[in-house]
């Protein structure tokens, strides 16, 4: 049984995730979608609020886990006896960012290959920055992640009401 590791912070989970995801299923006896608890970089949800969206997303697929995990993925991926990280790629950009951290995972751990997956075109251009800036702004982003997803980033930008200074932002790559 070869078992696969889709590592992010999902914060939110959108189309492009869950594209990468479900080809991956299509790929690999089982896929672990891996929720990154703590990231160098703001995030917008909870890792339990995360968690609960990815499940929820993915509720329909047998072949398709969640699990949050912190420190790094190849000692997650070692953990839960995965042999494969899968990673999507959107962008040129993405290609450098992707192989410099494939490298580094083949250092830590050589026996765990990294396989990259070329995003749906469709998809292309999302990523949860851009999700949650349009979501913040008011903007329509039922194109870009299920109606849960969109309800729930409803209820949190209202939570910080009119005034969004203290929104999390990043510009870090996710």
């Amino acid at each position: 049984m070869v078992r696969a590791v889709f590592p992010g912070t999902f914060d939110p989970i959108h189309f492009g995730h869950i594209d990468i995801a479900t080809r991956a299923s299509q790929i690999f006896d089982e896929v672990i979608v891996a929720v990154y608890d703590r990231p160098l970089k703001n995030l917008l949800f909870m890792p339990d609020e995360r968690i609960r969206m990815v499940e929820k997303a993915f509720s329909s697929n047998a072949k398709i886990q969640v699990q949050g995990y912190s420190g790094l993925t190849v000692d997650f991926c070692k953990k839960i006896n995965a042999q494969v990280i899968v990673r999507g790629l959107r962008v040129f950009s993405d290609f450098e960012h992707e192989f410099r951290m494939a490298l580094a995972n083949h250092r830590l751990a050589a026996d765990i290959e990294v396989i990259a997956l070329i995003t749906s075109e469709e998809h292309s251009f999302l990523s949860s920055t851009t999700v949650r800036e349009i979501a913040a702004l008011g903007g329509d982003i039922s194109s870009m992640v299920p109606p849960f997803i969109h309800s729930a980033l409803k209820e949190k930008f209202a939570e910080f009401g009119e005034s969004r200074n203290d929104l999390p932002i990043t510009s870090l790559r996710d």
